[in-house]
Order: C-alpha cells, then sequence, then structure tokens
C-alpha cells in the first residue's frame, strides 16, 4: 500500500493499514483442472541377448518372533483407549557361506489411555493421555532359498615370493668353492588381492502383529469415590507375538536373452 493509498484512507483505517496488508499479501486462485491430455511416447530399449546387474530373489519367508514385556505407564489409568503399533526393523543380516538371518528391530507403540480429573459415585472424568515406548526384539533364524543360489563369495588372497640369490662365502670358514645358495633375505615381497562381494539385503513385504495385554494390579485408589467397577493401573504386561514376512535379495548379474518380435 503506497502513501496516497494511506491518505485516500478515512483517518480511523490508516492505522489499520499495515494489518490489512498483512492479511491481504496472499491470495491463491485456481487449482487442479478436470482434465490432462497426455500422449504415448516411444519406449527405448536393448534387444537381446544383454547381461544386466539386478536384484534377484534368494528366498521369501515369514518369520515369528515371540515378545513377553512391561510396560509401565508414568500415571495411574482407568482404561485403555487405543493402541497404534508400528513395525520398526534395524538389521537384517544374512550371514554369508551359511543360511543364518539375523534379525533386530523394535515395534513401536503409541497407547492412549483415560486419566481420573474427578470423580463421583455417579461417573468419572479426565484426560486422555499418550504414551509412545519401543518394544525391542532380536533373534537369529534359518533360511531355506527357495530362489536363486547365493552368489559364491570371493576370498581375499595374500601371496609371498621371493628370488633366488648366491652369495659368496669366502671371508668365512668356508672351502674357496663354497656359495651360499638361498633366496634372498634383503626384500620382502607379496602378491594381494581383495574383492568386493554384493552383500544381501532385505525388503519388508508385510508384517502381522497379534497380542495380548493385561492390566496388572488394578487397584480402587483410597478416599476417593468412584463407580463400582473403576480401577486404576500403571502397568501393562504384553505377550505379543509378530509374523514378519520378508524378502531376502542380492545384486547378481542376469543374462536377458533375446524376444523374438
Amino acid at each position: 500500500m503506497s502513501k496516497n493509498d494511506l491518505l485516500d484512507l478515512p483517518q480511523d483505517d490508516r492505522g489499520k493499514s499495515k494489518s490489512y496488508a498483512t492479511a491481504a499479501c496472499v491470495n491463491v486462485s485456481g487449482g487442479t483442472q478436470p482434465e490432462c491430455v497426455s500422449t504415448t511416447a516411444p519406449i527405448t530399449y536393448i534387444r537381446g541377448p544383454v547381461t544386466v546387474k539386478i536384484p534377484v530373489v534368494l528366498a521369501e519367508l515369514t518369520v515369528q518372533v515371540n515378545l513377553n514385556s512391561m510396560i509401565t505407564l508414568p500415571e495411574p489409568a482407568l482404561e485403555i483407549k487405543r493402541i497404534k503399533k508400528r513395525l520398526k526393523v534395524t538389521q537384517c543380516l544374512l550371514l554369508q557361506d551359511t543360511n543364518v538371518l539375523f534379525l533386530k528391530g523394535f515395534v513401536r507403540k503409541n497407547i492412549e489411555y483415560a486419566t481420573r480429573s474427578c470423580a463421583n459415585a455417579e461417573g468419572v472424568c479426565g484426560d486422555i493421555r499418550h504414551c509412545t515406548v519401543d518394544v525391542p526384539f532380536s533373534c537369529s533364524t534359518p533360511v531355506t532359498f527357495n530362489g536363486a543360489t547365493p552368489a559364491t563369495l570371493n576370498l581375499n588372497t595374500r601371496e609371498e615370493f621371493e628370488f633366488f640369490r648366491t652369495q659368496d662365502l669366502s671371508d668365512r670358514e668356508f672351502a674357496e668353492k663354497d656359495f651360499l645358495l638361498s633366496g634372498d633375505m634383503s626384500e620382502f615381497n607379496q602378491i594381494s588381492q581383495e574383492y568386493f562381494n554384493e552383500l544381501p539385503f532385505c525388503e519388508l513385504i508385510s508384517a502381522r502383529i497379534v497380542e495380548y495385554d493385561e492390566l496388572i494390579n488394578r487397584i480402587r485408589p483410597a478416599h476417593t469415590k468412584l463407580p463400582f467397577e473403576e480401577k486404576e493401573f500403571k502397568q501393562i504386561e504384553e505377550k505379543m507375538v509378530l509374523f514378519i514376512t520378508l524378502k531376502i535379495l542380492q545384486n547378481q548379474q542376469v543374462i536377458v536373452p533375446s524376444q523374438s518380435t
């Protein structure tokens, strides 16, 4: 808003010009149109046979993990209203040259519960609170490779070699015709080779969680009137079974044959 615009405003509105300009600084109009036009573009590709490096599936499996944990809330609660769960895997490692898979992670649980602010014999009122906890797990399981075979491990090598040397022994207590025939100890020679193998990796497909939560030590608070069935607790004993379905993959070179057109 210019200075001349301010002079054109009534006297009572000049003090409001700054807030008015701020409120009107953004204006959005329009939006999504009902239809967009698209045309098919040709796809460029290479005809086989060709060798490509792609992830191949070594195994697909479902792992069962059993958990038993105790959760203590920060305050007394009357009841659990809702629990939301999310699986988080922090380690999924296939130990090379074996079929043992190591798993590690946790279940993130967001617990919503009701608390007591005021109560009498007819009812109880309070707030809905929440508490988020991580329940850890760690296990290992054998794997059946029902897909491709894991690539053969290439092992690093280190080999030493030396050169033949003839040394004169005339200055020692040997005959003049004697010579020392041996390897040269004045040098060290080595050939080393290292390989960078492809490490298998995991992808999560699905997770099914079955749990049983039991409220521990439910008691009626002293010197407080509550409806007859109401009690408070702070501890939850949890029994949980995880069914984790995952894939184990490894980058390998694959020959793609030609396709007749």
